[in-house]
C-alpha cells in the first residue's frame, strides 16, 4: 500500500512524526449503548488498526460512556450536549495527533480491511478525504429494504461515476477518513447545515482538494427500521441538501463536474418528486387511465441492472429481488420530504436546524 503523508507539516508542528501515517478514530455517541460496542470491536480487528479510538459521549443518559471505557478506548464528555454529530466531532478534533482522522457513526461496523482499503486513496497528497461503500447492517423492515436497494444503486452506479471524474458528491459521514491538517484548515465539521459531511466535501473542492470513493472499503450502518425514524432522517438529509445548495451554489458553479452532479441531483429532487407525488396520480385520474400509474416503475430496468449485478456479486440476489418493491415506496416518501425542504428553505425562508437521530 502506497501512503503519502502530508508534506505541509512543519518541523515545529504539534504532530509526532511517527504518527503521520496513523489514524485516530472519532465516534460521536449520544445514547448509543446498544450498538457502540459492536462498532468498537469492528475497529479492534482491522488489518490496519487505528492508533487511538476516541468516543465522544455527547451527554448520553444510557451509559454509552461506560460502554466505551469497558471496551478500553478513550471516552470524553462535553459539559453540555453539543447538539449535533458535527459538534461532537469538533469537540474531539483538538486531541488528534495522527496524520489521519477517521469519523464513524456509533451504529456502524466495518469490514475487517476497511481502514486499510480506504487509506489507499491517499497516495495523492492533495486528497483531503475518502469514503467507502455503505451497506445496511439489517435488512428486514420495509424501510431497511428500501434503503438497501437505494445504497446498492447509489454505490454501484452513481458513486463510481462521480469518483471517475474525481468529484464524489459526498464523503459519507458514517465512515470517512480525512487528512487531519486539511480537516483542521477547514475548521473541522461545520454546524451551519444539517448535512455536515456534504458541506465539508464541497468545501474541500472549493479549496482545490480532492475526495475519493473506494468501493472495496465497506461499512455497515444500522438504518431506520420504521417510519418514525426514517422520517427524521429523510427530513434532516433533505433540509441539509437544500441548505448546502443555497450556501455553496455560487462557488460550486465554478467547479467542473461537481456542478453537473449537483444539478442532476437537484433536478431529480424537484422533478422526480413532483412526478411521483402529483403528476403521475393526477394524470391517471384526469385521463381515467390507471395504466399511467406504471410511471412509478418506468425506470425499473435502470435500477435493476446495477442492483442485481452487485447483489449477485455479494451473494444476496434473493434479498435484493425481495427488496426492490420497498425501494419504490421509499423513493416516493423521500419525494415528499425533499419538496417540503425546498418549499420551507427556499420559499418560506425558514431554516430547519434541529438535529434528530434517524434510529
Amino acid at each position: 500500500m502506497t501512503l503519502t503523508v502530508d508534506k505541509r507539516v512543519e518541523p515545529d508542528s504539534p504532530y509526532d512524526k511517527r504518527l503521520l501515517s496513523k489514524v485516530t478514530v472519532l465516534i460521536p455517541a449520544y445514547n448509543e449503548k446498544g450498538s457502540l460496542a459492536d462498532t468498537i470491536q469492528s475497529l479492534r480487528i482491522q488489518t490496519v488498526p487505528p492508533e487511538e479510538i476516541i468516543v465522544i459521549d455527547d451527554c448520553s443518559t444510557d451509559g454509552s460512556g461506560d460502554i466505551a471505557r469497558k471496551c478500553g478506548v478513550t471516552s470524553i464528555r462535553p459539559f453540555t450536549n453539543t447538539g449535533s454529530k458535527a459538534g461532537a466531532q469538533n469537540f474531539a478534533l483538538g486531541r488528534v495527533q495522527t496524520g489521519f482522522t477517521m469519523a464513524i457513526d456509533a451504529d456502524t461496523t466495518l469490514a475487517p480491511d476497511a481502514i486499510e482499503k480506504l487509506l489507499q486513496a491517499f497516495d495523492d497528497p492533495e486528497t483531503a478525504a475518502a469514503c467507502g461503500f455503505v451497506i445496511p447492517r439489517n435488512v428486514s423492515s420495509l424501510w431497511e429494504r428500501g434503503r438497501y436497494i437505494e445504497y446498492l444503486l447509489a454505490f454501484t452506479w452513481y458513486k463510481p461515476i462521480q469518483d471517475y471524474y474525481q468529484k464524489p458528491l459526498i464523503s459519507s459521514g458514517c465512515f470517512s477518513i480525512y487528512r487531519t491538517d486539511i480537516l483542521r484548515e477547514n475548521g473541522g465539521w461545520s454546524t451551519r447545515t444539517l448535512a455536515e459531511d456534504m458541506d465539508l466535501t464541497w468545501s474541500f473542492y472549493e479549496k482545490g482538494y480532492g475526495v475519493r470513493f473506494i468501493t472495496e472499503a465497506v461499512c455497515y450502518p444500522i438504518e431506520p427500521h420504521n417510519f418514525t425514524f426514517m422520517s427524521k432522517q429523510l427530513r434532516r438529509w433533505s433540509h441539509g441538501f437544500v441548505q448546502n445548495v443555497m450556501l455553496h451554489w455560487q462557488r460550486v458553479l465554478k467547479i467542473k463536474y461537481l456542478r453537473t452532479f449537483i444539478a442532476v441531483a437537484l433536478w431529480d429532487a424537484i422533478f422526480a418528486s413532483l412526478a411521483y407525488l402529483i403528476l403521475i396520480p393526477l394524470a391517471a385520474v384526469i385521463f381515467a387511465r390507471p395504466v399511467l400509474l406504471l410511471g412509478y416503475i418506468i425506470d425499473v430496468p435502470v435500477v435493476l441492472i446495477p442492483v442485481i449485478s452487485k447483489a449477485y456479486e455479494r451473494k444476496e440476489l434473493l434479498r435484493a429481488l425481495a427488496s426492490i418493491p420497498s425501494f419504490f415506496v421509499l423513493r416516493t416518501v423521500n419525494g415528499f420530504f425533499i419538496l417540503e425542504a425546498l418549499f420551507t428553505e427556499l420559499v418560506m425562508r425558514k431554516t430547519f436546524r434541529i438535529y434528530e437521530k434517524g434510529h
